[in-house]
């Protein structure tokens, strides 16, 4: 299937690692130019550059604390000035920690909602300008958003907010620009690997049909297809992605 994404334009967060960096590989594929927004790892990142550059599209790094909303305006502002609009948007920068509930301290619960929460929206909103019509966005969520987590209280809580920015976003922005969110299950990331490790042994076997736990290119395929303009009909949806996770 052609995903009608040559010399398209998308800029993803979260690009230097992890099902983000697996993203800007696919649309680089399939023919997008791509902003590849990171935080603090920028050798990562540069290798992520190299990697789609030689795909023979165009690409960029985008330095930014996602954190603080007037830092993204300005970072996400410059880097627009050097576009003509951008095509897509993919929210995938997250932080996760393994706390027990009890044991959450004000600010570690302030620090991970910031980033995964208050993070995509400020991303999202300075964004919002450079949209160009048929834009797609897709803002990563987790399969913690619909079942909770057991010391992952604040993780949860935060993906289950991009869940619902997802669907008001889609209805603000509608119909010019298509909003979606895709919910991972438990991925072959570094910040998976580290929930693994916390994770009940056979946990696969005993909570996904699949029995296995997801590769990165595995979720950053439907995030590819669900941007893309071959997705014309779907907005404000929740997509699982988690091998068949059950309750």
């Amino acid at each position: 299937m052609d995903l009608n994404l040559r010399n398209k334009t998308v800029l993803i967060t979260g690009a230097s690692s992890g099902i983000g960096a697996a993203a800007a590989l696919l649309f680089s594929q399939e023919g997008a130019n791509v902003v590849i927004g990171y935080r603090n790892n920028e050798s990562a990142a540069q290798q992520i550059l190299d990697q789609v550059k030689s795909n023979g599209v165009q690409a960029w790094l985008c330095q930014m604390d996602v954190t603080r909303a007037a830092a993204v305006r300005d970072v996400v502002g410059r880097v627009g000035s050097k576009l003509s609009g951008l095509d897509g948007v993919v929210l995938c920068a997250g932080e996760n920690r393994i706390t027990a509930m009890a044991d959450i301290s004000p600010e570690e619960w302030s620090e991970v909602i910031a980033t995964n929460l208050n993070g995509a929206f400020f991303v999202l909103q300075a964004a919002m300008p450079l949209l160009n019509d048929g834009a797609g966005v897709v803002i990563v969520a987790s399969v913690a958003a619909h079942t909770g987590a057991p010391r992952h209280a604040h993780y949860a809580a935060a993906k289950a907010g991009l869940v619902n920015l997802a669907k008001s976003a889609a209805r603000e922005l509608a119909p010019r620009v298509r909003v979606n969110c895709v919910c991972p299950g438990v991925t072959l990331t570094p910040m998976g690997r580290a929930t693994m490790e916390r994770a009940d042994e056979d946990y696969a076997r005993k909570k996904l049909l699949l029995q296995r736990f997801a590769e990165p290119e595995e979720i950053a395929r439907w995030i590819v297809f669900v941007a893309s303009p071959a997705n014309t009909f779907m907005t404000g949806a929740t997509i699982d992605v988690n091998g068949g996770r059950t309750p």
